[in-house]
């Protein structure tokens, strides 16, 4: 056996280093674990899904968690699963949210978002966590010349990119 791997700190560097290692946003998953949960590692729900990001037994065996309240294991596969319907669904995040809360068998049957008050519902308040979270994030100072010269018309600097997550759940990403 071999020795346990290192625990992050907190929570938030965990997410961080879990969503990156998936490539998702990471406030997607913190917004997930929010609404799933509130961030408790003990949360059960009336229909059985476990821990902070409120996976179901079978899809917690099916993504590797061995204990469901082990708050890293969860969000290991959570962010898991959430690649998993993203690559899915195309990249469409409304489905990937809604497969997530309804199941992949709701959205297969119905060919879109299942017509669930709780999974409507489920998208919305995804969608307020994550206009929180990114209105919550510090700026990030551009590196732009003041007048760019005229034989470059790019700015030089990083271009800066903008998640926008519309009242339907659509991800967009823009740069300005």
């Amino acid at each position: 056996m071999s020795a346990p791997a290192l625990r992050p700190a907190g929570i938030a560097e965990a997410v961080d280093r879990i969503s990156a290692s998936h490539s998702l946003p990471p406030q997607l998953v913190h917004s997930v674990i929010k609404v799933e949960s509130n961030y408790n590692p003990s949360a059960v729900s009336p229909k059985g899904a476990q821990g902070m990001m409120q996976l179901m037994p079978a899809t917690a065996r099916r993504f590797g968690v061995a204990n469901v309240f082990d708050p890293i294991e969860n969000i290991e596969g959570g962010a898991r699963y959430l690649k998993y319907l993203l690559d899915l669904y195309g990249g469409d995040y409304r489905l990937a949210l809604a497969a997530y809360n309804a199941g992949e068998g709701a959205v297969e049957k119905y060919g879109s978002v299942p017509p669930y008050p709780e999974t409507q519902n489920y998208l919305i308040q995804v969608n307020r966590q994550i206009q929180k979270s990114l209105a919550a994030k510090p700026a990030q100072p551009e590196t732009r010349p003041v007048e760019p010269k005229a034989a470059d018309p790019q700015p030089a600097g990083p271009a800066h990119i903008q998640e926008v997550v519309g009242p339907d759940g659509t991800v967009c990403y823009i740069s300005r």
